[in-house]
């Protein structure tokens, strides 16, 4: 059995540039945020992460049965395990301060370099590991 197997859909011209348009904008706010959690003293507000979430959330289904589609679950995945990491490590910055803040940095340099990834991904045009 192959689990590779993709179900693709034939999607107008009008639908994959609007796809193009909102990945885009969704990789912009991400990366905002990511550069801004390694650069000390820039951080953003929560609020930009969240709308990128409800604009990937609420653009994964128009994408399904494209390559856009495993951008949008990416994005999805990279900011719930990001999410997830930093609350598990939150405990560290209570009782010592220093495997807190090196917790958090590697956390957020992994957040970054899979934005960048993607947008790499995204501009050649290419789908994402699932």
């Amino acid at each position: 059995m192959n689990d590779d197997i993709v179900e693709v859909r034939a999607v107008d011209k009008a639908t994959l540039d609007g796809l193009n348009a909102w990945g885009w904008v969704s990789y912009l706010l991400h990366l905002i945020v990511a550069i801004a959690a390694v650069v000390p003293g820039a951080q953003v507000s929560v609020a930009v992460l969240l709308i990128a979430l409800v604009i990937d959330l609420v653009k994964r289904p128009d994408a399904s049965g494209t390559w856009y589609a495993s951008h949008f679950a990416w994005r999805i995945r990279s900011v719930l395990w990001a999410g997830v990491l930093y609350v598990l490590t939150a405990p560290l910055w209570l009782l010592f301060f220093v495997p807190g803040w090196i917790a958090w940095c590697v956390i957020s340099l992994w957040f970054l370099y899979r934005i960048v990834r993607g947008m790499v991904a995204m501009n050649q045009q290419e789908a994402l590991p699932r």
